[in-house]
């Protein structure tokens, strides 16, 4: 293990932008560096900060982290700068990429074909906060890696566990539950379904949404709004689903 808070300044590889193929990802910014320590230490190779930090209270809680568990820090302007050019962060967590499963006793959020990186890491934020933790991901789908994924989480996304899946059957294979699928046109209020449990939340993609196949799959459900606009977003809807669910599941807990 290193010397827990030594700022490290020997030889580690030399970072480059982010790409998909990458064996590691970043976590941009001081929460989600915090969230980062906090959920995912394991994974973590080093923190990069600011020289603009030291009187910052999140960077104070970073170094602490970073002692406690023997994760290498490094103030590094340069490199910072080159990572995110645009951005102007005080501290970039440097973390592996590590495998995860879904549990078998969970609810899981379902999305197919989500393409969208902010998109997919609100939803993960959403998730985290209304309690479905497990996210199956179908392809083709964002890459939940990428640091815009976890900048739109706030780091949220190490909190969740998620598995890519190459077809939706190949899900349901694995993953025997009641389907609930919603879509523009479901056939049941989201406000008088009842959700059995473990259950899957099924969510298409953001321009296209669900094939009709997915009717003849589960349940079908619609969440009601005015005819001013032809749909919800798609992290909209998740997070209205995702609280419908949680509130039933509190239901549940006082009977």
């Amino acid at each position: 293990m290193r010397d827990p808070g030594v700022p490290y300044n020997g030889a580690m590889p030399r970072l480059v932008r982010y790409r998909k193929e990458s064996a590691s990802s970043y976590a941009e910014g001081v929460f989600a560096t915090l969230e980062l320590l906090a959920a995912r230490a394991r994974a973590v190779e080093r923190v990069l900060l600011s020289s603009r930090g030291d009187a910052n209270e999140g960077v104070a809680k970073i170094r602490a982290a970073c002692a406690r568990i023997g994760v290498p820090t490094d103030v590094d302007d340069r490199t910072l700068e080159r990572l995110t050019p645009r951005e102007s962060h005080l501290a970039i967590g440097v973390f592996r990429k590590y495998e995860m499963e879904l549990d078998a006793a969970a609810d899981h959020l379902v999305l197919v074909s989500p393409s969208d990186m902010g998109n997919l890491g609100t939803i993960a934020r959403a998730s985290v906060a209304f309690g479905v933790r497990d996210l199956a991901l179908v392809r083709p789908a964002a890459d939940a890696f990428d640091p815009r994924t976890v900048r739109a989480s706030m780091g949220a996304l190490f909190r969740t566990s998620f598995e890519y899946f190459d077809s939706f059957a190949a899900y349901a294979d694995r993953f025997a539950r009641p389907v609930y699928a919603f879509m523009t046109d479901g056939t049941a209020r989201i406000d008088r379904a009842r959700f059995a449990a473990p259950c899957a939340l099924v969510f298409g993609n953001e321009s296209s949404g669900l094939p009709l196949v997915f009717r003849e799959l589960g349940t079908s459900i619609a969440i009601p709004q005015s005819d001013a606009v032809d749909s919800l977003s798609l992290p909209a809807a998740v997070a209205v689903a995702l609280y419908e669910r949680a509130r039933q599941r509190a239901e549940e807990v006082l009977r």
